[in-house]
């Protein structure tokens, strides 16, 4: 993972964190930098995490931080612009909020950016264990994982992909629109058996991916809007098992989708609630150890469940 965009004052500072805690970093113009660490919001000063605001870094360029992000080319970056974000090496999601400038009813581009919610991914292995266990042990199908933002759809996501392509003698097509899933060339490794296809139109690239790939599964995230649903029930059509993730929570419109089961992620190392196509509940939630040994600072800490890399 690429963090080396960031200013130098807050690139060091991330430095002395421990980077398997730190799910966001919030730059605000002219306000102190926050980061999500742990699923607490705290400042962030030269040291490290702190509680007292007075000893925060403070932002002081938000649209330049945006533009190293870029690597100096917006135009690149100009479709995924349009949906508020962009996501750059590794995964990592930068949210944008400044002026939205519109045409047509829909965004164009967005102009001086004064906020930046940093997003940074964690590769779980053995996060979809549970899950993984109860609904494709034994037989393929094709199941929705939904909750609110932050509560690890796509990180559940790339470890079932990860784990049918060991297990099962499958073409497996990743449709990565926000290049998350993989975390593009040089990102997350998926599995012998896979093909990942970037894309910002879910039903074009489908058509298109079926007859050229010929995938027995597909796999995308972030499913909303009667465009990405026509592309799932094609999908289902043409025989193909579909794994996908949505924001959406209302029940009803769940039930609409074309999947055999439906998985909701309660939270963060909560037992996620399973339900069959007519939502009638499989497994209840509760807490549930995602427990792993990693290495942090030449010891082993636990209840982490992650190991990552900072690169600059």
């Amino acid at each position: 993972m690429n963090l080396g965009f960031l200013p130098e004052d807050i690139l060091s500072a991330i430095k002395n964190v421990n980077i398997n805690y730190l799910s966001e970093i919030r730059l605000r113009q002219g306000q102190p930098v926050i980061i999500e660490y742990g699923g607490e919001y705290k400042y962030i000063c030269g040291g490290g995490v702190t509680d007292k605001r007075n000893a925060a870094i403070v932002c002081s360029d938000t649209a330049a931080t945006l533009f190293s992000a870029m690597g100096g080319c917006v135009y690149n970056y100009a479709e995924q612009l349009k949906d508020g974000f962009i996501t750059v090496e590794g995964g990592v999601r930068i949210g944008v909020a400044g002026e939205y400038v519109t045409e047509n009813g829909a965004i164009k581009t967005i102009k001086n950016a004064h906020s930046l919610n940093i997003r940074i991914p964690h590769d779980v292995k053995g996060c979809s264990e549970f899950v993984y266990d109860r609904l494709f042990g034994t037989k393929l199908c094709s199941v929705l994982l939904y909750s609110v933002p932050g509560y690890g759809k796509t990180t559940m996501l790339r470890d079932i992909v990860r784990k049918i392509s060991s297990s099962y003698k499958v073409n497996i097509l990743v449709l990565d629109v926000r290049n998350e899933i993989s975390g593009g060339a040089n990102g997350y490794n998926l599995g012998e058996n896979v093909d990942v296809v970037l894309s910002c139109d879910k039903l074009i690239s489908v058509k298109s991916a079926i007859r050229a790939m010929k995938p027995q599964i597909i796999v995308t995230d972030e499913l909303y809007g009667e465009n990405d649903m026509e592309a799932m029930r094609f999908a289902a059509d043409c025989g193909i098992y579909t794994i996908a993730s949505s924001h959406i929570c209302n029940k009803s419109l769940l039930k609409k989708m074309p999947f055999l089961y439906y998985v909701h992620l309660t939270g963060i190392n909560c037992l996620p609630e399973i339900y069959d196509k007519d939502f009638n509940i499989i497994c209840d939630s509760g807490a549930y150890d995602l427990c792993r040994s990693v290495a942090v600072g030449g010891k082993e800490e636990k209840n982490v469940g992650i190991q990552r890399t900072l690169r600059i």
